[in-house]
């Protein structure tokens, strides 16, 4: 897959989690948020919660699941870029770090992807 073949499916993932999280309840109130810091690719919010989303999408999973490609130097990204937001953004929602794997086996033509959400995804780790 060339590079940008894969912009192309990472763009096509992120819409995709995107409506997964709207039927979800979530309101998507940010996405492609970038800073100095690093990016985050959604921002989302219900009720409770603040969620900084990273959406990883991949044709499968043969390799590794998608979550293993949110390496320590990314979550420190993620994290910084995040309090730089919360920082910047006045919320009285509980923050929270997300992953959501998008499996698309047909790239951007799949019809029904396989779509993983992990709360709190770094809790433990």
């Amino acid at each position: 897959m060339s590079g940008g073949d894969k912009k192309l499916l990472g763009r096509w993932g992120e819409a995709a989690a995107a409506d997964f999280l709207r039927k979800k309840g979530y309101r998507i109130i940010g996405s492609g948020f970038r800073t100095r810091l690093g990016e985050i690719d959604l921002i989302a919010e219900d009720r409770r919660f603040i969620a900084f989303v990273e959406v990883k999408t991949r044709t499968d999973d043969s390799f590794a699941p998608a979550m293993e490609a949110v390496n320590a130097a990314k979550r420190r990204r993620l994290v910084a870029t995040a309090e730089y937001y919360l920082a910047t953004h006045e919320t009285s929602k509980q923050p929270r770090l997300d992953v959501i794997e998008v499996y698309a086996p047909q790239g951007i033509r799949t019809k029904d992807p396989v779509i993983n959400h992990i709360e709190n995804a770094f809790t433990g780790r």
